[in-house]
């Protein structure tokens, strides 16, 4: 029973690591970062606080009802509650009151006001999506610079292999006297190139590894292993930019959130000049008291005085704005530029945004036209390479020409697999602006 508990224990053991050290995809990296992201954290704060605001402009159109508690001893002269004529005796008073009022009318103030809470909130959603998108875009740009240094390190290593069984054909063939010492030397030292170059590579990847993290705001101690995503995707059709800008201004949190803003700044420009209007209040409450002579007795009982001297009241108030030292005129001149501003803002979104889509669609078309032309250019170093290397063992190409046949396709490898990746990140980022999700929420 113990023998299979323990072996139990360790087959649960045994498969945590391999659940821990599962491979990311790049839709679970950048959900990751959507949901850990420092930036997305500060906007969904902004959020939170327009919503807060949204409340506050609600509430002002309640009434607001206060109560009042007061209480006083007079000393000397004073006026006599009873009677209401001057005394000299030391009178305790206590005073008790419920107010209630409400703006009927302040030029629509409060009206723009809750309009203008409701535009910031909705341009805090647009500035948490877009800050989303904005964290997905840099983590999925710094998974495909990991992959492409994993790739490299994988194609250096390769040549590594390659150049040590090269060397020990070439010890081989020179103690049979086919082959120079110069040629032993010459192989010792491209393996020695080749164990630097891979060196060299790991630590890039190391490095873009802790960028990856830092992108996602993923603890750096942890392991993170990221899955080779597919380069070999068919190459897309050209892209009319000007119909996917159509798409992406109904559709991109930038434009949506500078929207937002102009809409909030037209309802404050509203409000301030609403200022200028009067104010027409309506106020209502009741109030009671009990006096007792500190110095005679036979004051009536509290709960009496209490009812007997309970009053009531409404009042209907009206303030017109005659000058309050150019705050009014001052208040509007501000919105109003404020207003400019942001109708200048999103006039540069839209430019912006219609440059990067063309620039997108043609980094597309080049992307796709190279890797054409890196892949035709990798089959023929390659056969050269192989060529050379045939060559080499008949004794007709020297340990130089292998070199450069190696490097030169180890440099075509590396530059299609860039050519791949970057295309890839190219598709990816003109579906983001046809409207298509960088990811799927969980």
């Amino acid at each position: 029973m113990m023998k299979r508990l323990f072996l139990i224990i360790y087959v649960i053991a045994a498969a945590l690591p391999l659940s821990a050290s599962e491979p990311w995809s790049v839709e679970r990296c950048m959900q990751y970062a959507a949901d850990h992201s420092h930036g997305v954290r500060q906007q969904q704060f902004a959020l939170e606080d327009s919503r807060a605001v949204k409340t506050q402009a609600i509430g002002a159109f309640l009434p607001s009802v206060y109560g009042s508690v007061d209480g006083q001893i007079n000393f000397g002269r004073a006026i006599d509650p009873s009677t209401n004529t001057y005394t000299d005796v030391s009178t305790l008073y206590n005073g008790y009151g419920l107010q209630a009022s409400l703006v009927v009318f302040d030029g629509l103030q409060r009206y723009n006001n809750l309009r203008l809470a409701k535009a910031n909130v909705a341009m805090g959603r647009s500035g948490v999506r877009a800050e989303k998108d904005d964290v997905a875009l840099k983590v999925y740009k710094a998974y495909m610079d990991l992959v492409y240094c994993e790739g490299a390190v994988s194609q250096t290593a390769k040549k590594r292999d390659e150049s040590r069984e090269l060397l020990r054909q070439t010890s081989v063939m020179a103690e049979v006297g086919q082959k120079s010492e110069a040629d032993v030397a010459q192989m010792r030292a491209t393996l020695a190139a080749d164990d630097y170059e891979l060196t060299h590579m790991q630590s890039q990847t190391t490095k873009a590894l802790l960028a990856l993290k830092q992108q996602m705001n993923f603890p750096i101690a942890d392991t993170l292993i990221v899955e080779k995503p597919s380069v070999d995707a068919p190459l897309q059709s050209s892209d009319n930019a000007y119909n996917i800008y159509n798409v992406a201004l109904k559709t991109n949190p930038r434009i949506a959130q500078a929207e937002s803003s102009v809409a909030a700044a037209r309802y404050a420009l509203r409000a301030a000049r609403g200022a200028f209007l009067p104010t027409l209040s309506l106020s209502g409450g009741v109030s009671t008291s009990f006096f007792r002579n500190m110095d005679v007795g036979g004051h009536a009982p509290f709960c009496k005085q209490f009812k007997n001297n309970a009053g009531e009241y409404v009042a209907l108030s009206l303030s017109i704005p005659i000058f309050n030292r150019l705050g009014s005129v001052s208040s509007v001149r501000s919105r109003r530029i404020a207003l400019d501003r942001a109708r200048e803002s999103l006039n540069y979104e839209r430019s912006e945004l219609q440059r990067i889509i063309a620039e997108a669609v043609a980094d597309v078309e080049n992307s796709a036209k190279e890797v054409l032309k890196m892949q035709d250019q990798v089959e023929a170093d390659s056969l050269a390479a192989y060529l050379t290397t045939r060559k080499f063992e008949e004794g007709i190409a020297s340990s130089i020409d292998v070199r450069t046949a190696a490097v030169t396709l180890l440099q075509s490898r590396a530059k299609l697999l860039q050519s791949q990746l970057t295309m890839a990140y190219n598709q990816r980022l003109l579906a983001y602006y046809k409207g298509e999700k960088l990811w799927t929420d969980q």
